[in-house]
């Protein structure tokens, strides 16, 4: 499967975009426990990720099929006004 990563997985893993395999029957929780393993500087991102299978939300339980693309899409944080914004 195809796996996206946006924001801090980015740059944790210091690329977009990679291909994975897991074991058929594998769930959205077993993707996302295989590549907390392998994250060293996304800390605690984990715990409020949001995970789209073939660019529709998924839950943890979901199972995934050889082919799915996975985005995992940590919360955005930070930013700011621009100067001369008038709110």
């Amino acid at each position: 499967m195809r796996v996206l990563y946006f924001g801090v997985l980015k740059d944790a893993f210091g690329r977009g975009v990679e291909e994975m395999e897991l074991a058929e029957g594998a769930s959205v929780a077993d993707l996302i426990a295989a590549c907390q393993g392998r994250s060293a500087g996304a800390g605690g991102v984990w715990d409020s990720i949001a995970v789209a299978v073939n660019q529709e939300y998924a839950r943890a339980a979901d199972v995934l099929k050889d082919g799915d693309e996975v985005a995992l899409l940590p919360p955005v944080s930070g930013g700011s006004f621009g100067v001369g914004w008038q709110g």
